[in-house]
């Protein structure tokens, strides 16, 4: 049975299937930083990012350090921008390049507290914010050690809470030498039906609301591992 399809940047993101995305830095995430990421099953570039104020693709009306999700052929599928002030680093994503534009924001995510930074922990909450739509997204788990949940949380009967894993940051494993790979290559997983576009926008703010920071030592991390799950 297909799962229902949950679209919120473009139906043309939501795959009838499973999808895994292996996504990998092309730098370390610095000015003039970028992305990309590659669909597990054919291999093909699905999205790539830039950062904007800094010419080529991204320029015009966008404030530097503005982020552009853009797809294979290089169209602006999201751009995501830090709102100033804020307390609990907040970022809001747009639709295309709709942050230039003035357009308001599809969703915006934030961090859940201030406290616990450094921890690893992602602590992140989604908000959907396009007219009429309605939803919230949880991340559990801790993004600078490429493992953490994104979690689709609704309105049930009773006053309860529904909750959906959609998408899944994991650890990228060598599936010859069964090997753990660096912290700059990863696997985004995104459920069946589920927005990738969206997915990938929610990478985004995490590695600019986590970063790398972690606590404790990652030697345990980068221990040869068995085949995934």
């Amino acid at each position: 049975m297909e799962q229902q399809r949950m679209v919120i940047v473009g139906e043309e993101h939501c795959d009838g299937e499973e999808r895994e995305l292996t996504v990998r830095k092309t730098t370390l995430f610095c000015p003039g930083d970028g992305l990309e990421a590659y669909d597990h099953r054919t291999g093909t570039l699905a999205f790539r990012v830039e950062t904007y104020g800094r010419g080529g693709m991204c320029g015009g009306g966008a404030a530097a350090g503005d982020l552009a999700l853009l797809g294979p052929a290089g169209e602006a599928v999201l751009t995501v921008r830090r709102r100033r002030p804020s307390l609990h680093h907040r970022w809001d994503g747009f639709l295309g390049d709709g942050a230039a534009s003035g357009q308001k924001p599809l969703f915006s995510a934030r961090r859940s507290s201030i406290l616990g930074v450094g921890s690893g922990a992602a602590a992140v909450l989604v908000d959907l914010l396009a007219p009429g739509a309605t939803g919230e997204f949880r991340v559990d788990g801790s993004f600078p050690r490429r493992c953490c949940r994104v979690v689709a949380v609704k309105a049930a009967g009773g006053g309860d809470e529904e909750e959906e894993v959609v998408a899944e940051v994991r650890r990228k494993v060598d599936e010859d030498a069964h090997v753990v790979m660096g912290r700059d290559v990863f696997v985004l997983w995104v459920r069946a039906g589920f927005d990738a576009a969206f997915a990938m926008g929610v990478v985004l703010v995490l590695d600019r609301i986590t970063g790398d920071e972690i606590d404790g030592d990652l030697s345990e991390d980068l221990a040869v591992a068995g085949s995934p799950q």
